[in-house]
């Protein structure tokens, strides 16, 4: 019978070492379920896309390399050709006879742009492709006060974008149609061609003056002034 005391001894060690669980209060429970709901998805934000930013990185690239989702703004089928870019500001240089000319990309796959410029009713002239992040271009080589047309194609895969005809209506105001492809700009005379010029005038109208001036004194030194007659005096009455 030693053996019952020692038994009942090594239960008791044993039942003291097992840690006693204590009922989870109904507050308790609440907030662990609250803790275990998921919660709303944070609100989706636009990416840091402008497409009228020159050297614009590709949106899709914005996805992936950004912290957090963002939404990019639709585009149309890349087996569809683009639509028409838009035409900006075009700023021109008359020192140098030169444009720069900033357009907007459109609602579409673009792989390159490229210039067309056409002068009156002469060949319409193609510039270099341009890379789909590029926004604007210069121009150079422009005559002085001369008039041209410019617009800006954009192609992908599927083909390019349309632009309207020579001599089609809408294009009269110097940035042409709000939202078109294309656009007349107008070259002014250099400066410093006006200034040679008023020069020029100037100078030939001071010697047409002198000349005149000297033939005048030549001949009356030449011929001599006419004398007039000498009045009478009046007789007094």
């Amino acid at each position: 019978m030693l053996g019952s005391p020692c038994l009942l001894w090594l239960l008791a060690v044993t039942f003291s070492l097992v840690p006693t669980t204590r009922p989870l209060a109904p507050q308790a429970l609440k907030e662990e379920e609250e803790d275990e709901t998921p919660g709303p998805p944070p609100p989706a934000v636009l990416c840091d896309y402008d497409s009228c930013r020159h050297l614009q990185v590709p949106c899709r690239e914005l996805q992936r390399a950004g912290p957090k989702a963002c939404l990019c703004p639709g585009l149309s089928s890349p087996a569809q050709p683009p639509a028409p870019p838009r035409l900006g500001e075009v700023h021109v240089v008359a020192e140098d006879s030169s444009a720069v000319v900033h357009w907007c990309a459109p609602s579409s796959p673009v792989h390159q742009y490229w210039l067309l410029l056409r002068e009156g009713s002469g060949a319409t002239q193609k510039g270099p492709p341009l890379n789909s992040t590029v926004r604007q271009a210069e121009l150079k080589g422009l005559m002085p006060g001369g008039v041209y047309v410019v617009c800006v194609v954009a192609a992908n895969g599927a083909g390019e974008s349309s632009v309207p005809p020579a001599g089609a209506e809408g294009l009269e105001g110097v940035g042409g149609p709000a939202f078109g492809p294309c656009g007349r700009l107008a070259v002014p005379p250099r400066p410093v061609t006006l200034v040679h010029t008023a020069v020029g005038v100037g100078t030939v109208l001071a010697l047409l003056t002198c000349s005149a001036l000297v033939w005048h004194f030549c001949l009356r030194e030449r011929w001599g002034c006419p004398h007039r007659p000498a009045s009478q005096p009046t007789a007094g009455l």
